[in-house]
């Protein structure tokens, strides 16, 4: 039998999809967020350093990020040349990754990654007081500025001038979403999702990039006016069943569908999902010719994705300047992708003539 928050959830996200195209609908009630079974999925990383040199090690990220109502971390096994592999929970965000380490000499450094978890769709009803309170550290962590993620300087005079006679928290954090959604834009030339460098593109006045980018704009801003907020790194695990090709990893082959999300903290609420990255990524990539701001599939997913989203993704962490164990190199913005460093340094993530990795997803 469903909770009265279960219904009421339910019929948030399904209140929100109902202004999809008819065409564009095919959500059974069996699929309805929360009143549907969790659905099981395995993810499969592949990872060959192809140029070692030295003593090498690799991190990939794993599924460990946990929310008892939308996404449970099951459990990951390996296969790795490897003369070491640890799984290692980051100290400040809890962030999952396994490390590997291979000796010189070791030939074709190689390792294999099954991650299995369950995820469902989430809705939250605003109207609907559910209060759910963290801890004075959790909610400090989540205000708190990165080496990317500024919260004063340019990014409290921006917060200031759009939340300008908003009056409380939701009020606030819809006139950020909103201004969001029309004020930047996806740019395709970005690399991978972007490097998420909040500050350079205050400083630069440039408001495009993917969605490590526009989130990161946008948990800036929340964070700005005082309430806290957090980016989700993860990775698109199946087509969406909402009708938007764009929103889903849409073959098995998920290489290519990282994604980050967002989420913000509502004294009545609890965590509520956001995601203004993604109603720009409709409006560039839903059809070969764009999409305006007000086509209904585009008014459709802005309403969406203001309180919900589908559970047709894998969450990873949600850590920020991340000191990744063992390495000498600098810390990293966030882990979304497979790092790797051999005794020549660093390697580039997104480069496959240096990194060959692969990641399928299927559901169980």
């Amino acid at each position: 039998m469903k909770t009265r928050r279960e219904i009421l959830m339910t019929g948030a996200l399904l209140s929100a999809a109902s202004a999809l195209p008819r065409k564009a609908f095919a959500v059974s009630p069996r699929a309805a967020p929360l009143a549907a079974p969790w659905r099981r999925f395995e993810v499969v990383t592949r990872l060959e350093i192809a140029a070692p040199a030295g003593r090498s090690q690799a991190w990939i990220p794993l599924a460990g990020f946990q929310a008892s109502e939308w996404t449970r971390p099951e459990n990951d096994t390996w296969i790795t040349n490897g003369a070491s592999a640890t799984l290692v929970d980051d100290p400040r965000y809890g962030a999952k990754m396994l490390h590997v380490i291979w000796d010189d000499g070791t030939g074709s450094p190689s390792v294999e990654v099954t991650s299995r978890f369950s995820a469902r769709d989430r809705a939250t009803d605003l109207a609907a007081p559910n209060a759910q309170p963290i801890s004075a550290a959790e909610k400090s962590l989540y205000l708190s500025e990165t080496s990317y993620i500024p919260t004063t300087g340019a990014a409290k005079a921006l917060s200031d001038k759009i939340t300008a006679g908003a009056d409380g928290e939701i009020a606030k954090v819809r006139a950020i979403y909103e201004w969001m959604v029309e004020n930047t834009f996806r740019r395709a030339a970005t690399r991978g999702c972007g490097e998420g460098d909040v500050a350079a593109m205050l400083k630069a006045n440039d408001f495009g990039g993917k969605c490590a980018d526009l989130n990161g704009l946008f948990v800036s801003l929340v964070r700005a006016a005082g309430i806290p907020a957090r980016d989700i790194y993860g990775v698109r695990v199946a087509p969406s069943k909402l009708g938007y090709k764009s929103l889903g990893a849409n073959t098995a082959n998920i290489t290519k569908s990282q994604h980050c999300r967002s989420e913000v903290y509502f004294s009545d609420l609890g965590w509520v999902a956001m995601d203004p990255a993604d109603v720009r990524k409709v409006m560039l990539e839903e059809t070969p010719e764009g999409l305006p701001l007000n086509d209904e599939k585009v008014i459709a997913a802005r309403k969406m994705l203001f309180g919900a989203w589908e559970g047709n993704w894998l969450a990873y962490n949600t850590a920020h300047d991340l000191a990744l164990p063992g390495s000498q190199g600098p810390a990293i913005g966030f882990l979304m992708y497979p790092q790797v460093e051999t005794a020549a340094g660093r390697l580039d993530c997104l480069s496959p003539e240096t990194v060959r990795y692969s990641i399928t997803a299927s559901e169980i």
